[in-house]
């Protein structure tokens, strides 16, 4: 078993940044891909970021050059550096975590593509951290 915890939300005004932290513990050594998912009101559930077999990383369109995902795997720890806020990105922020290369190949597709997600897709999630973007 896998526990993320995430954390770094807050509220920002547009144009500013913030970074978003997922904290794993337990059985870390079995996962082969992590990824940022963002659930705004009302809306699904959608791909933001994702590192795959620690080297791999994918970007949905909207955040390119904005946002920059990281892993220190000394700490368990996988990062969001989110620059360049707008009000648009205003959401709660999901860690998520898979151990098989299927699943982690359709973390990068779902990410890439801009599709939505839902919790049953991966095997480990978070339980989310808010970011609020204010124009």
């Amino acid at each position: 078993q896998v526990q993320l915890v995430e954390s770094g939300g807050g509220s920002v005004q547009a144009g500013g940044s913030l970074n978003l932290s997922c904290t794993a513990s337990g059985s870390t050594s079995s996962t082969y891909c992590m990824g940022w998912f963002r659930q705004a009101p009302g809306k699904e559930r959608e791909g933001v970021a994702s590192i795959v077999g620690g080297g791999t990383i994918s970007y949905e369109d909207s955040v390119k050059g904005r946002f920059t995902i990281s892993q220190d795997s000394a700490k368990n720890t996988l990062y969001l550096r989110m620059n360049s806020l707008k009000p648009e990105d205003t959401a709660t922020y999901y860690c998520a975590a898979d151990t098989t290369l299927p699943k982690c190949i359709t973390m990068q597709t779902t990410v890439v593509v801009g599709a939505s997600a839902s919790a049953s897709d991966y095997m480990y999630w978070g339980q989310g951290t808010p970011v609020t973007v204010s124009s």
